[in-house]
């Protein structure tokens, strides 16, 4: 499972270092289009709202990474899953939150 765990936070850190990019108003890393209605006065805004999606993918990853570290019993591994998918929904769910109040959707 270490393999595991430094695929995590090899991912983990990419998406620390986009979303901070994106948190800092590098909203060009976002496909343009998923920001075709969003007026440029709420640019900034929508880049940190997005970035806190990010955030917590990367924090998914990281946790999920570090449970896996435990062992390589069937329950651990079970549970490095359960953190992984479960914030991954999570993640998503921000993320289209955030696409449905700036840009009207998807």
């Amino acid at each position: 499972m270490i393999a595991y765990s430094i695929l995590m936070f090899v991912i983990a850190a990419f998406f620390l270092i986009v979303g901070i990019a994106i948190y800092k108003g590098n909203t060009k890393l976002i496909h343009d289009y998923h920001q075709t209605h969003i007026k440029e006065s709420e640019r900034q805004e929508y880049g940190r709202a997005f970035a806190k999606g990010m955030f917590t993918i990367c924090a998914t990853l990281i946790i999920s990474g570090i449970i896996a570290l435990f062992g390589e019993e069937g329950t651990i591994i079970a549970a490095s899953l359960i953190v992984l998918f479960a914030g991954l929904i999570v993640s998503f769910v921000i993320l289209a939150k955030v696409q449905k109040k700036y840009n009207g959707g998807f």
